[in-house]
């Protein structure tokens, strides 16, 4: 069961040092990616335990709205009298998350200035979700793709579940372009049940599409959120030399100047950036973007506090005064 915390830091890093948080660059080097979940999960929890993350509560009460059939002895009457509103406390089994972690295997996500690629810290932060999902008990499903579907592994917790998920997550980013539409419309029409969605991806590819497939999303009701996960070269474009740029995706060499385009290449990304932004903020869906660079304790840290902000959303929303026609 995941459970929404409450955070007396107004940020990750406040009044502790990156020292303390595992280097990708080290993590990456650990082969197996049950064991780089593992580490990064079990220095997060330690972490904890420090400053900024002292005072972590793990104490909450969801409601779900009265429907015909519920047992009125679970009524909440306080919130119906301060909301003329039938709600039913959740009992705790009510509460376990069923997650799916939708992860981008398109052939850009095979790119890296640094020894590992984004697909590969894209998979271990898909595979550190999911073994602290696992962890609590919850239910975790996979879905990957590129162009078109890959593998697709529905929302479980049980034995040897995660081993599977893994192994699906260590196969190598092998596809061509991206295409968002696909993967999402798959789990709108496959998922019935509410549960969150967490898509992780580079999202380097026309947006005109994304909008309508993450209105389905939400409009089935599940929670979403959106790691945008790029290399510290892509944000910068700090090359120095004239090169022979490969484009993995459509496959074509260009001959590039990079001093020549490097203030239009950056506000030509930032531009799509933003884009993508937006349409997140827009739907009410949390959006995090990533550099390769960054510990992926941090990651967790955003998870959970994306899960505290939605149910702080959703604790106004239930204790919101009803006006009544006079």
């Amino acid at each position: 069961m995941i459970t929404r915390p409450t955070l007396h830091a107004s940020s990750p890093g406040a009044g502790s040092s990156r020292a303390s948080l595992v280097d990708p660059l080290t993590l990456m080097s650990i082969k197996n990616l049950e064991l780089r979940a593992k580490v990064v999960v079990e220095g997060f929890w330690n972490g904890l335990h420090r400053s900024p993350y002292h005072g972590f509560s793990v104490e909450f009460t969801e409601y779900r709205q009265y429907s015909p059939g519920d047992d009125p002895r679970y009524l909440d009457w306080r919130l119906y009298a301060r909301t003329d509103r039938y709600y039913i406390k959740k009992f705790e089994d009510e509460t376990n998350l069923r997650c799916h972690l939708l992860v981008d295997n398109s052939r850009s996500m095979g790119y890296g200035s640094l020894p590992y690629t984004k697909a590969q810290y894209a998979n271990t932060l898909a595979g550190t979700l999911a073994y602290f999902l696992y962890l609590q008990g919850d239910g975790v499903g996979l879905l990957t793709f590129d162009e078109d579907l890959r593998d697709y592994l529905p929302a479980r917790h049980r034995t040897g579940h995660l081993r599977h998920l893994m192994l699906a997550l260590e196969k190598p980013a092998a596809g061509a372009a991206t295409n968002l539409g696909p993967p999402l419309k798959r789990i709108v029409e496959t998922v019935a049940k509410r549960g969150m969605m967490i898509l992780i991806s580079d999202l380097l590819a026309p947006l005109e599409n994304l909008e309508k497939n993450l209105i389905a999303l939400v409009a089935c009701g599940h929670e979403v959120l959106v790691f945008q996960v790029l290399d510290p070269a892509e944000l910068t474009f700090d090359f120095s030399k004239a090169a022979l740029f490969h484009d993995l995706e459509s496959g074509r060499d260009l001959y590039v100047d990079p001093a020549a385009i490097r203030k239009a290449y950056l506000q030509k990304l930032e531009t799509h950036n933003n884009q993508a932004k937006s349409i997140c903020e827009k739907l009410g869906i949390a959006y995090r973007r990533f550099a390769t660079d960054r510990p992926l304790e941090l990651a967790l840290f955003d998870f959970l506090r994306a899960r505290m902000e939605r149910g702080k959303h959703l604790k106004r929303t239930i204790n919101r005064p009803v006006k009544t026609a006079r």
